[in-house]
């Protein structure tokens, strides 16, 4: 029950959920007569921790939300895969330079679905952290994704997309090799598929290197996401040339990245729930959430023709960033 990896305003529930796997382990060693008084004692615990965590987690900044995004305990796209998929087919390669693992795609089946799955991956472990670039993907990532989005919809196969990520990989050789020009074909690219496109943000949504596979029809977000133009830390060290405790959390905040402000601006058409406490407390709960979410999308986009899944796909991000000035009444100065 205990979390190995304990944010710090997460601190007050794990201090109770260490007395109750103490008091579970001493239920265990005693013997049954004298168990009740036990028993009383961890259903207060209890209730005190359910009531605790959602004090905790309905009052998040957004730069507590971004630290529970970054979980390292949070499920991942093939943790989602794993959970929600069946018959799942992974493919490799963007037939130009090489595997990218920070981006993983296949074709597989989501309730009664026939869908490619594309998504990226962060790691879990050290060595899978660095081979996937900590969730950054190279250009042949993004090459790797559209090569395959273009072939779902060669065969009319809808498209689901799972991001996380901090943003795409900004190293010497990925620059090389076009990193900008791969994100940018790929916006271009996935406006004109006439296939449906559902984009989830699981988890981190940095930048370019997240919208890079989320140009969809339906948008959504968990609810303990972030989404934006640019990480905390990066608008901090842009703003305030330094990255710490106080300039993240007001870049956090000016940003508005929470899945509350996107849904708000209209960024993003839905927030999944998450179980109290965040997806990384339960991960079946939140696939659950969030196979239901995909499966009702796909099931309504399938119904319209690839035409106007292509209008649809461009009305929707032609009005991001709309706004309607009000006209000054003032009487002019003489």
């Amino acid at each position: 029950m205990s979390q190995y990896y304990v944010l710090e305003f997460e601190k007050p529930v794990t201090e109770l959920e260490k007395q109750i796997e103490a008091l579970d382990a001493e239920l265990a060693a005693t013997p049954p007569e004298a168990q009740a008084a036990i028993v009383r004692r961890i259903d207060d615990l209890r209730s005190a921790h359910q009531q605790t965590l959602k004090a905790v987690y309905s009052n998040l900044t957004a730069w507590e939300t971004v630290r529970v995004a970054r979980h390292p305990k949070r499920p991942q796209s093939r943790d989602y895969i794993e959970m929600i998929c069946k018959d799942f087919v992974e493919l490799a390669g963007d037939r130009r330079f090489g595997d990218d693992p920070a981006m993983v795609t296949g074709f597989a089946r989501i309730g009664p679905h026939k869908v490619l799955i594309v998504g990226h991956q962060k790691g879990r472990n050290t060595t899978e952290k660095i081979a996937c670039h900590f969730g950054c993907a190279h250009p042949e990532g993004y090459r790797k994704a559209l090569l395959k989005m273009q072939l779902a919809a060669k065969f009319n196969v809808p498209i689901v997309t799972l991001v996380d990520t901090p943003g795409a990989y900004p190293g010497i050789g990925a620059e090389q090799r076009g990193q900008a020009e791969a994100i940018a074909v790929n916006l271009r690219e996935m406006t004109g598929l006439r296939v449906p496109i559902i984009s989830v943000v699981i988890g981190e949504g940095g930048s370019g290197g997240a919208l890079g596979i989320a140009v969809a029809n339906r948008v959504a977000m968990l609810s303990n996401a972030w989404y934006s133009v640019i990480s905390p830390e990066g608008c901090a060290a842009i703003l305030w040339k330094a990255a710490n405790e106080q300039t993240n959390t007001a870049a956090a905040t000016a940003l508005k990245l929470t899945a509350a402000d996107n849904l708000r601006l209209g960024i993003v058409d839905a927030v999944i729930a998450e179980p109290l406490g965040g997806a990384h407390r339960d991960p079946n709960a939140t696939a659950r959430a969030l196979e239901q979410w995909i499966i009702a999308q796909v099931a309504d986009l399938k119904r319209l023709d690839g035409q106007r899944l292509v209008d649809d796909r461009y009305a929707r991000f032609r009005k991001l960033g709309a706004f309607a000035e009000q006209a000054d009444t003032q009487t002019p100065l003489a």
